[in-house]
């Protein structure tokens, strides 16, 4: 394979400018939504109103009677046992009993379980029929507290304790016992989830005379939700076939299997109609994979300079009524990414997950991730302030060097092999960060209080994985007009890979990029994909595009030199035409006219990437009010190689405000009833692109992964990753002469003024 490196091309490491944004823009891309078909019809789901309760009735003939409405479907009409959503990631043998039917079979554990779906001529119908079935409820007592015991949310479980482990390396107790300086604190993170412009939605058609099924809607891992619908619904995976179109955002929420990715096809092919389902806001709100919602107890052990000897941690993981297909991941890696980028050679992490009255939990954007910097740093701070260091220099002398690179950090989840931190140069991201927001002249600035507003200063380093295995495929077909479509196995869900794919197929081909159309995650390209997560697509699909292209170069060059009479060494690709040294020359339309060219790539590789970097931020708070302002913010980090950094820029950008919304808007709140308080845009806060102006991202390309020919690193969750540990600091800077410590998210200004007003209340007491 000729490396990215050697190629002829200008395209890759260029801002170029994204492909899929001109059907954007102009309003021609497509949608869920947007499709129709002949006889047509929608479905709405009837959610359960209650957190915790046995049904002992469901009478649909009212809604059955009016006009319109075709069909109720409940868990009876399946015929048999009712399919559990399967585990695609974290399968431990552990959460099997806690997995979720597609459909309330007897028991509901949450608000917005689905209980009945409902079949009529327009959504209006539909949703007007909810009204009219009668469920008749033995309303039961909720869990909503994590780690309640008083009762189990199920007959088959003794508690709601449905995972315990702890894992580590080195000598945790004799770490800890040698130690100069021990501290324990408790953090938490609120629950939250990704709130992606465009709702889930499906359309699925059933073909009763060829016995095929096609449910287009489908992203982030179609072959996998592909093999799990074959099974459950009966069918051979080759008839059933899942279409990727646009997807207004996913964030890790979007495209996991959920019930409706079931309920939808099961009735298409149950009327012999296509049904389409759209979710509204609400219901995304209240059924969508929750996140987060994680407490820490986390204890370290210095010496007195500082030098960190051990770290304990115990992760408490609200996992909400079930386990879906990857919730097991949140908690998993909020404790393996607890050491974070330091030197640290004695870790004990313990994770407890819990069974509540809420909906389930799944991965969002930096799962584990944004919970663990935060946890970290702020004790890491903490622990600066009672060892009289400065918060710069405690990191300095505990960021792994790049001589100890790869550093194993084996032995902190228990579903996966070993692996090490890779390529990198932490105190270089470090540094520059420092650079980026001036700390040297604004130091002296820490918790002063100018103009009625106290300043504050903060810092957050992280490690971040990617470009998880197994592998990825691509096919690469030049058309006969002289075109090229790469088609691949990883989805699209607004992060630009169209214009990366593209850009990595130009420059290995030599062909306009103008002349290369990008088609992504549908069933129906390859035989077999592995989809878009862990910021994956990149490393790997990226990978398998450039091995097809590598590969359809040589058959290229191979038929014009047939064509030309001319060796292939002789022969180059340009503007749209093979040339050979003396001059003659043949177009690739003409090369494609005479038989399909075409190549097959595939990247194999379970090796993960390690990007890395810093997050400072500059805030102030106004202690009458609670309010806290963002001066400036930066984020350093190092990618490996940025194919396009104008998207790299944009998805750092994003993701930072993004993180800023989970530390001081974003949350989910639910009473002591298991009743979800805020299942609107209304009460549910999310920044927008003018609350938080003054956000910097700096990629850098210092250190390459090795571990695939592009030298990439996944890109697209380093910029949330820290924002909480940075900005939680800068606020506990800010109001440290107030005698504030900060904990707890979200920084509400509620929040923040009790916390001002009760460390006063402290200190007048004292006084």
């Amino acid at each position: 394979m000729r490396p990215l490196d050697k190629l002829s091309g200008l395209l890759v490491g260029q801002p170029v400018e994204r492909m899929e944004d001109a059907r954007f823009l102009s309003g021609t891309g497509v949608f869920v939504d947007d499709l129709d078909r002949a006889g047509m019809v929608h479905a709405a789901i009837l959610r359960s109103p209650v957190a915790h309760a046995r049904i002992r009735g469901i009478d649909a003939s009212a809604a059955l009677a009016m006009p319109g409405v075709h069909a109720v479907l409940i868990a009876a009409d399946l015929g048999g046992d009712v399919p559990l959503i399967p585990l695609r990631l974290a399968p431990l043998p552990e959460f099997e009993p806690f997995r979720q039917p597609v459909i309330a079979d007897g028991t509901v554990r949450y608000v917005g379980e689905p209980i009945a779906v409902v079949i009529a001529d327009s959504r209006a119908s539909a949703e007007d029929a909810l009204e009219a079935i009668e469920v008749e409820f033995e309303v039961l007592s909720p869990v909503t507290l994590r780690g309640a015991t008083e009762h189990a949310l199920f007959d088959a479980a003794a508690d709601n304790v449905a995972l315990r482990y702890t894992a580590g390396f080195g000598e945790i107790d004799a770490a800890f016992a040698g130690a100069d300086y021990v501290r324990t604190e408790r953090f938490s993170v609120q629950r939250h989830t990704a709130l992606p412009m465009e709702t889930r939605g499906l359309l699925a058609e059933w073909n009763a005379a060829t016995s095929r099924l096609v449910v287009t809607g489908a992203t982030k891992v179609t072959f996998y939700n592909r093999r799990a619908l074959a099974e459950m619904m009966g069918l051979r995976q080759e008839d059933i076939d899942l279409i990727e179109v646009d997807v207004g955002g996913g964030f890790g929420v979007r495209g996991e299997f959920y019930p409706e990715d079931f309920l939808i096809p099961f009735v298409a092919r149950k009327l012999a109609r296509p049904v389409k389902w759209i979710e509204d806001r609400r219901e995304h709100l209240m059924a969508i994979n929750h996140s987060r919602d994680i407490a820490c107890e986390l204890s370290i052990a210095c010496r007195r300079d500082g030098t960190m000897l051990g770290l304990r941690g115990t992760v408490f993981s609200d996992m909400g009524a079930y386990i879906r297909t990857n919730g097991g991941v949140v908690p998993a890696k909020a404790a393996q990414f607890l050491p974070g980028p330091y030197r640290i050679p004695n870790v004990s992490v313990s994770v407890e997950a819990f069974m509540t009255s809420k909906t389930p939990v799944g991965t969002y954007r930096g799962p584990g991730r944004f919970e663990a910097n935060f946890f970290r740093e702020r004790l890491i701070d903490m622990a600066a302030a009672d060892l009289g260091l400065d918060v710069v220099e405690i990191r300095r002398i505990n960021l792994i060097t790049e001589a100890e690179l790869p550093y194993p950090i084996n032995g902190l989840v228990p579903y996966e092999g070993p692996t090490s931190y890779d390529t990198g140069d932490y105190l270089e991201t470090f540094e520059r960060t420092l650079a980026e927001i001036g700390w040297a002249g604004k130091r002296h600035l820490q918790g002063r209080l100018i103009d009625g507003v106290r300043h504050g200063l903060g810092l957050g380093c992280f490690v971040e994985s990617g470009g998880a295995g197994p592998k990825e495929n691509a096919a690469l077909t030049l058309e006969r007009d002289g075109s090229l479509t790469v088609a691949v196995g990883s989805s699209v869900l607004g992060q630009g890979l169209e214009t990366v794919l593209g850009q990595i197929a130009a420059d290995t081909l030599t062909i306009p990029f103008e002349r290369i159309r990008v088609l992504h995650g549908s069933t129906t390209l390859l035989d077999e994909g592995f989809g878009t997560y862990h910021s994956r697509a990149v490393v790997m699909g990226g990978s398998a595009v450039l091995d097809a292209a590598n590969k359809l170069r040589e058959k290229i060059l191979q038929r014009a030199a047939e064509h030309l009479g001319r060796p292939n060494v002789e022969l180059t690709i340009a503007n749209e035409h093979v040339v050979a040294a003396n001059g003659t020359a043949v177009s690739l339309a003409e090369l494609a006219s005479q038989a399909v060219l075409s190549a097959d790539g595939t990247f194999a590789n379970t090796t993960r990437t390690y990007s890395y970097g810093t997050h400072a931020a500059h805030v102030t708070v106004d202690p009458r009010t609670g309010r806290v302002e963002i001066l400036d913010y930066i984020a350093v980090e190092d990618v490996g190689r940025a194919i396009n950094p104008a998207i790299v820029h944009g998805q750092a950008i994003g993701a930072i405000v993004q993180g800023l919304g989970g530390v001081f808007l974003d949350h989910l709140i639910y009473d002591d009833q298991g009743q979800l308080l805020n299942a609107s845009l209304a009460d549910y806060l999310v920044p927008t692109a003018s609350d938080y102006p003054m956000v910097r991202a700096v990629t850098l390309e210092l250190r390459p992964s090795l571990t695939n020919p592009l030298g990439a690193k996944g890109a697209g969750e380093g910029g949330i990753v820290a924002v909480a540990a940075a900005t939680a600091n800068a606020v506990a800077a800010a109001l440290a002469p107030l005698g504030v410590g900060i904990h707890d998210l979200p920084l509400t200004p509620p929040r923040l003024w009790r916390l001002i007003q009760d460390a006063r209340t402290r200190a007048s007491w004292a006084a």
